[in-house]
C-alpha cells in the first residue's frame, strides 16, 4: 500500500530502488517479457492456420498482451505482478513442452503449411521454454529485492546512513 500523504517536513525515500541492482534486474525482467511477447506473437501469428483453435490463438496473443503490459507494470515499480508473471510462464512452460512435438511431427510431405516452417514453429517454441525459465528467475529475483520499502526522511537533511550526499559527488578530494 503506497502512504499518500508525508508528514512536513519530510519525503519518502526508497532504498531499495536506487540500488544498481534493483533498476538492472528490473530492465531484465522488462526485456524479458517483452522478448516472451514477441516469441509468442511470431508463433501464433506463424502457425495461425493450423492450430487448433482460433480460440487458442486469441488467448495466446492475449498472453502477449498481458506480458507487455506487466512489462510496463514492472518499468513503474510495481513488483506485484512478478509472481503473477512466474505463474504464467510455468504455464507457458507446460503448453510449450506439450506443443513442440506436434510441430515438428507436422513436418512432413503432403500436408499443408503454415505461414512459418513447421521445424520454425517447433524450434521457436523450444526457445521459449528457456526464455520463460529465465522470466521466472529474474521475477523471483527482483520480487526478493522490496522495491516497496519506503521510509520517511527530513528534507534538506544531510543524507541518512547508507545514502550518498549528492554534493560530494563533485567535491574536491581532500
Amino acid at each position: 500500500m503506497e502512504v499518500m500523504s508525508v508528514r512536513p517536513g519530510y519525503e519518502l525515500w526508497r532504498p531499495n530502488r536506487e540500488k544498481a541492482q534493483s533498476k538492472s534486474t528490473k530492465a531484465i525482467v522488462s526485456l524479458v517479457m517483452i522478448a516472451s511477447a514477441v516469441l509468442i506473437a511470431i508463433i501464433v501469428i506463424g502457425g495461425w492456420e493450423r492450430m487448433q483453435s482460433p480460440m487458442i490463438s486469441i488467448m495466446s496473443l492475449g498472453w502477449a498482451a498481458l506480458y507487455v503490459f506487466f512489462a510496463i507494470l514492472v518499468l513503474n515499480w510495481n513488483r506485484g505482478v512478478l509472481p503473477v508473471g512466474s505463474a504464467l510462464a510455468l504455464i507457458m512452460i507446460i503448453f510449450a513442452a506439450v506443443a513442440a512435438p506436434g510441430w515438428f511431427s507436422r513436418s512432413k510431405d503432403g500436408l499443408s503449411s503454415p505461414l512459418l516452417p513447421e521445424d520454425l514453429v517447433g524450434l521457436l517454441i523450444v526457445v521459449l521454454i528457456p526464455v520463460q525459465i529465465l522470466m521466472i528467475v529474474v521475477a523471483m529475483i527482483g520480487f526478493n529485492q522490496e522495491w516497496q520499502v519506503e521510509e520517511e526522511r527530513p528534507v534538506g537533511d544531510s543524507p541518512m546512513a547508507g545514502e550518498e550526499d549528492p554534493g560530494q559527488k563533485n567535491a574536491p578530494a581532500s
